[in-house]
């Protein structure tokens, strides 16, 4: 079997390179989760490491079972000796190639911490400049472990001593990868809200950041809203227009054009309604609320680009709730930089 013909494996030492001088000085690649003790007897069998990794990890949420049982089953039972392994260090920065030696083996006395562990002879090592954005985009994979394809055929030309990729294709990858991060902030930021600020909290949520914008708004009690959850305005007492009345809705589905135009029949005419949700809206809502000049609809997408414009003015509490950074991606244009909150 050719090097290429060989899976290629993706692997990290730790969230900040805990056991990096265990892979490059020991020549072993390993994998934690070391209070499940010695899992080779169910090593084999998924559902039993599931069973055993809660047991170890009775805190652990219930959908990382299976994902961190996933890597360690692979790690176990699909990686082969002869495969391939791409490392990219956080501690000198370069990117380690090596070849799988050895099988399995449970071992702590290296490091107690990474027990799980198999042989590598690492073959070379190369500067991060070398690859493509796309490239070190798939190896830094909040995964332990993982299969590398989209770029693999870059750090198997590494490896054959060939050209790195052009300028070109790099500012093409940049361009995807900086698409991908956005897309994954603006999904995690809507998850967040759906899974932790649903019903009521969302309302307190969507009255602090209209308070970021610049309005003084009050969150009516529940169950004594009729149809209106906050009543937003300029002024301290809430008596000079406009006042908007804004009904927010947790539902990550459709919002049709009945809650809209219910919502519109509570608006006088010197008074401008608005509607939040973290879904979309049918076309006919749409349609309806085009022609109304005091209406306004905010969709889920739109509300995470207010989210981002306005969140340096959120206060801590709800910086909590979306813990977000301000990082520079690479635009496809040399020159230019673009910021996405990720």
């Amino acid at each position: 079997m050719t090097e290429a013909e060989r899976t290629l494996w993706g692997i990290h030492a730790g969230r900040v390179g805990e056991a990096d001088s265990l892979f490059l000085k020991k020549n072993v690649i390993a994998i934690g989760w070391h209070e499940m003790g010695d899992i080779t007897p169910v090593g084999g069998d998924r559902e039993a490491l599931k069973v055993k990794l809660a047991e170890a990890y009775p805190n652990a949420k219930p959908g990382a079972i299976p994902v961190h049982a996933g890597q360690i089953y692979r790690f176990i039972n699909e990686m082969d000796a002869g495969d391939l392994v791409v490392y990219p260090s956080k501690i000198d920065r370069q990117v380690h190639i090596g070849k799988v030696k050895g099988e399995y083996r449970h071992d702590g006395s290296l490091n107690a911490e990474y027990p799980n562990m198999r042989a590598v002879k690492w073959l070379g090592e190369y500067p991060r400049t070398r690859f493509s954005q796309g490239a070190l985009y798939e190896i830094g994979s909040a995964l332990t472990l993982f299969q590398v394809k989209n770029y693999a055929d870059e750090f198997l030309a590494a490896l054959a001593g060939e050209e790195p990729a052009t300028a070109d294709s790099d500012e093409e990858t940049a361009a995807i990868v900086a698409e991908e991060i956005e897309a994954t902030t603006r999904d995690y930021v809507l998850k967040r809200l759906a899974r932790e600020a649903k019903g009521y909290p969302l309302e307190h949520f969507v009255a602090h950041l209209l308070e970021a914008m610049g309005y003084k708004t009050r969150v009516t009690p529940v169950g004594t809203d009729a149809g209106i959850d906050i009543i937003a305005h300029k002024d301290d007492l809430g008596f000079e227009p406009p006042i908007i009345k804004v009904q927010v809705k947790s539902t990550e589905g459709s919002v049709g054009d009945p809650t809209v135009s219910a919502l519109y029949g509570k608006v006088d005419n010197d008074e401008y309604g608005l509607l939040v949700t973290l879904g979309t809206f049918t076309s006919q809502a749409k349609s309806f609320a085009r022609n109304k000049s005091n209406l306004r609809l905010i969709d889920g997408d739109e509300l995470v680009d207010l989210i981002f414009e306005y969140y340096e003015s959120f206060d801590s509490k709800y910086k909590g709730l979306l813990p977000l950074k301000q990082v520079y991606v690479p635009e496809p244009i040399a020159s230019s930089e673009g910021d996405v909150w990720a």
